[in-house]
């Protein structure tokens, strides 16, 4: 099952924000979704609202050869579950100086786990844990504001997972872009999406997550979008984007040549390409918007 680091060494891209919500849609549309924040400011443990735990249910867990992965004690939450963040974990990165220390999280998941998504929040620089979590990754995915320091923060990010995936992780698939905090009226979020999208192309989602008082509200005290306007801006932003991710994460083979096909079958509770009915969206509006507004 596919693991998935979320990370941009630049701040305040809505990286946590996006880690809540990926969670959320995935989680809410039928998946078992485990979030685990590598940050040691625990950002996404405290915007859920949870209280830092002991080390031992903490994401330093994963640290310990002792700890299987279905033992983990865990935070469960509407619709993922999350291992939250220690503030112990400043000092513990200090003792994870030799180079095998970027392989505990891989090995650690390797016994064995029962989702079918993890998900590795990082801290918003290059710490031990963002390594640990670029090596256990399957895919990556850096959220960007289109403004100067958030694109060459995500640049570098990408510089990284290419350097990554170079020397210690051949199977890392090639970055994505996610492009949030997007607003219409602004000519430099328009000048630097165009730039993003013509230097990356096919690996900038084509879904955008644009400004919204209701993702701003959303996730305190554990709650989301989706369950406090799930017909708002924020929740079809999210939603749109979590369809995209499904058809890179969880591919459906083409019963031709094999290869992934750019639709999912209808009959599986998946995002599939439905216009949306609202004007004010110009955007795609998936089967998992659909499926989450049935909740």
């Amino acid at each position: 099952m596919p693991v998935l680091s979320i990370c941009n060494h630049k701040g305040g891209t809505g990286k946590t924000t996006t880690t809540i919500h990926t969670a959320a849609a995935f989680g809410l549309s039928g998946r078992r979704v485990l979030a685990v924040d590598l940050d040691p400011q625990g950002f996404l443990t405290r915007l859920l609202g949870v209280e830092e735990p002991p080390e031992e249910r903490s994401s330093l867990a994963l640290f310990d050869p002792d700890v299987m992965p279905r033992d983990l004690d865990v935070v469960p939450l509407h619709g993922f579950e999350l291992l939250p963040a220690s503030y112990n974990m400043t000092k513990a990165a200090r003792k994870l100086s030799r180079p095998t220390d970027v392989l505990w999280i891989k090995e650690a998941l390797e016994q064995g786990h029962d989702y079918d998504l993890i998900l590795l929040d990082t801290a918003a620089a290059m710490t031990v844990f963002s390594l640990n979590a670029l090596v256990a990754s399957d895919s990556v995915l850096i959220p960007v504001t289109p403004e100067y320091q958030p694109v060459v923060g995500a640049e570098q990010t990408y510089a990284t997972a290419k350097l990554v995936q170079d020397k210690l992780n051949p199977s890392l698939d090639e970055p994505l872009f996610l492009l949030t905090q997007v607003d219409a009226r602004k000519r430099d979020h328009a000048r630097y999406t165009h730039y993003i999208r013509e230097t990356y192309g096919s690996h900038v989602l084509a879904s955008e997550i644009r400004t919204s008082a209701s993702l701003a509200e959303s996730t305190h005290g554990g709650e989301t979008v989706f369950d406090r306007d799930i017909a708002s801006r924020g929740a079809r932003d999210y939603a749109n984007a979590a369809d995209e991710l499904n058809r890179y994460l969880f591919p459906t083979p083409s019963a031709s040549n094999g290869v992934p096909t750019s639709l999912p079958d209808e009959s599986e509770q998946t995002p599939a390409n439905v216009l949306s009915s609202d004007p004010d969206s110009s955007m795609l509006t998936g089967g998992m918007w659909m499926t989450l507004n049935r909740l």
